[in-house]
C-alpha cells in the first residue's frame, strides 16, 4: 500500500521507517514545519491507501480532508507491533501519575521484562537503562520488540492514548483538556484507544462499554498511610509513608488494583521507593534535598512538596528552585503558576530557572538568582545543615 503518514516531529519517522521496512510506500509530510518528508501540496496530488495521523493534529489541517481512510499514530503502532506479543503487556496512559504507576507497577513484576517511560527505557530484573525516548505512540514499537526478545513482559506509558494492544489498559487520572487545535478532549482519545485491549483498570467516575472493566476503588482502598486490597482471592494490606503524598497515593493504589488484576499479591509494594524527580529525598551535608522536577511538576506538586519537606525537617530554611529549563517540555509551567506557588510557599531563598532573556519572573523577584538550568542551579545553591533545597523545575529528567 502507498501510505501518507503526518507529523515527524511526533514519531512519524519512526512509524514511516517500520512501515517501508513490511513493504509498504510510504511518504511523511512535517505538518508544523515542513522541513522533513515532502511537501504538503505534493501529498495532496499524489494517491494513498490510507492517512495515518496523530490525535493531537487540528481537525481542519487540509491533508485529513482528502478522502482517506484516516488512522492514528497509536493504532498504526499497534498494527505494527504484529501478532506475537510480550504477556504480560501492560499500557498505561493518563493525564497524571503515568511514571510512578509504571515503576510501581514494574516493582510487582517477576523474571525479565521492559519498562517503558518517559524516563527512559528499562531492562528488569537488573534495571538497566537502553535509552531515552519520548512517550509518543511510534515509541512502543522498540521496547515490545526487546521484551518479545526477552520472552518477558512488558509496561509501557503512552501519552494521549495506547495501542490497544494490552492484556492491561490503565488509565491513571479522570483530568481532561483541549487537544487538536481546542476541537477535541483528551480524554476521549485516551479512552478510544483504551476500548480494544483485553482488560481495563480506570479512575473512579470514569465509565465505559467494555466486557471486562474495573476502577481502582472496586479493588482498592487506602486509610492514612494502610492501603487495602481485595480481588478473586488476592487481599491484604500494607503500609507506607509515600501515601501522605498525593502524586504515590493514586499512583500505588493504581498499582495495587493492577497487580490483583494480573494475578500478583501486591505487598511487595511496601518496599517501593520514591523516584527521582518524584519526592526523592536526600541529605548532602546536612542539607534535605526534596526532588520534585520532571516533567510533570506543577503549582500543586510544588507546594505538596514543600508541605512534605517542611514535615521532614520542621523549621528548617527552605530554598526554592523553581521554572521551566526545556522548551521541549509539552505544558509549560506558566508563570502565573510559578508565582502562586511561590506565594504559598514563602520561601526563605528563590532561585528562578528560565530560558528566557530577560525573564518577567526575575523582574517580578529581583532578589531572586537566576539559573539556566536545573543543574546550574544545583551547582551554585550551597547546602547548609538543617536547611531544605527543594527542587520544582519543569524538565525532561
Amino acid at each position: 500500500m502507498r501510505l501518507l503518514v503526518l507529523d515527524t516531529t511526533h514519531g512519524g519517522e519512526t512509524l514511516s521507517t517500520a512501515l517501508a521496512e513490511e513493504g509498504h510506500i510510504v511518504d511523511c509530510v512535517d505538518v508544523y514545519y515542513e522541513r522533513d518528508g515532502i511537501p504538503p501540496e505534493t501529498a495532496q496530488r499524489r494517491s494513498y491507501s490510507a492517512c495515518i495521523a496523530p490525535v493531537h493534529l487540528d481537525p481542519a489541517y487540509l491533508l485529513l480532508h482528502l478522502g482517506l481512510p484516516v488512522i492514528t499514530h497509536h493504532q498504526a503502532a499497534g498494527l505494527l507491533l504484529g501478532s506475537d506479543l510480550p504477556h504480560p503487556f501492560i499500557e498505561i496512559t493518563g493525564e497524571r501519575g503515568k511514571t510512578t504507576t509504571a515503576y510501581a507497577l514494574a516493582h510487582l513484576m517477576a523474571g525479565a521484562g521492559i519498562l517503558h517511560t518517559s524516563s527512559g527505557d528499562i531492562r528488569y530484573p537488573e534495571k538497566t537503562l537502553l535509552g531515552r525516548y519520548s512517550i509518543t505512540p511510534a515509541n512502543i514499537i522498540r521496547p515490545v520488540q526487546e521484551a518479545r526478545r526477552l520472552d518477558g513482559w512488558c509496561i509501557a506509558e503512552s501519552s494521549l492514548g495506547v495501542s490497544g494492544r494490552g492484556d492491561l489498559g490503565i488509565l491513571t487520572s479522570p483530568g481532561d483538556y483541549r487537544i487538536a487545535a481546542g476541537r477535541r478532549s483528551a480524554l476521549e482519545a485516551k479512552l478510544r484507544h483504551l476500548s480494544t485491549c483485553r482488560q481495563l483498570l480506570l479512575p473512579e467516575g470514569i465509565c465505559v462499554d467494555h466486557p471486562d472493566a474495573h476502577t481502582v476503588g472496586e479493588i482498592t482502598s487506602s486509610e492514612g498511610t494502610t492501603i487495602s486490597y481485595s480481588y478473586d482471592g488476592i487481599e491484604g494490606s500494607f503500609d507506607h509513608p509515600l501515601l501522605m503524598l498525593e502524586g504515590y497515593r493514586l499512583p500505588l493504589l493504581t498499582a495495587t488494583a493492577a497487580g490483583c488484576l494480573l494475578g500478583i499479591d501486591p505487598v511487595l509494594l511496601r518496599s517501593f521507593e520514591a523516584l527521582p524527580g518524584r519526592m526523592k529525598t536526600r541529605y548532602e551535608n546536612g542539607c534535605l534535598i526534596v526532588d520534585a522536577s520532571n516533567s510533570g511538576t506543577t503549582k500543586d506538586t510544588t507546594i505538596e512538596a514543600a508541605r512534605y519537606a517542611r514535615q521532614i525537617e520542621r523549621g528548617a530554611d527552605l530554598h526554592l528552585i523553581i521554572g521551566q529549563d526545556a522548551h521541549a517540555v509539552c505544558e509549560n509551567f506558566a508563570d502565573d503558576d510559578i508565582i502562586a506557588a511561590i506565594s504559598a510557599i514563602e520561601p526563605g531563598d528563590l532561585t528562578i530557572v528560565t530560558l528566557d532573556e530577560p525573564s518577567e519572573l526575575l523582574s517580578r523577584y529581583p532578589a531572586g538568582r537566576r539559573a539556566a538550568s536545573l543543574e546550574a542551579a544545583m551547582q551554585t545553591t550551597e547546602k547548609r545543615a538543617d536547611t531544605i533545597i527543594l527542587l520544582a523545575v519543569k524538565t525532561w529528567r
